[in-house]
């Protein structure tokens, strides 16, 4: 006798769905993701764009500017600027909570920083 080979029914139900769900969960993680590599992209790009010279005020203004070129809604205001050995550091924190069904959520902790 021949054994049968293939796929079961059930089976290919059970991961049919396990891999639906973690495709939705990619779809909801992977944007915040973009949004946080666009966010230390932009305030690399304002470190350069500025001289050590610079006030706070003036890496402010320019990382907005980079900001608003890539459409971010993140304020200026929630970068912590500072000067270590003569060089301007932008660093951010901030959370991200994604929902994913009823009452259930993911929450994810961002923090970033252009002192290397």
């Amino acid at each position: 006798m021949k054994n049968q080979r293939g796929v079961a029914l059930s089976g290919l139900l059970f991961w049919s769905i396990v891999l639906v769900l973690v495709a939705v969960l990619a779809m909801k993680v992977v944007p915040t993701y973009i949004e946080y590599s666009k966010i230390l992209k932009d305030a690399k790009g304002a470190v350069s764009k500025v001289g050590p010279d610079s006030t706070v005020a003036d890496v402010r203004r320019a990382f907005d500017k980079f900001a608003e070129i890539d459409m971010l809604d993140f304020p200026s205001s929630q970068l912590d600027i500072s000067k270590d050995g003569g060089r301007i550091v932008i660093e951010f924190a901030y959370e991200k909570r994604i929902h994913l069904f009823w009452n259930v959520s993911l929450l994810i902790d961002y923090k970033g920083s252009t002192a290397g």
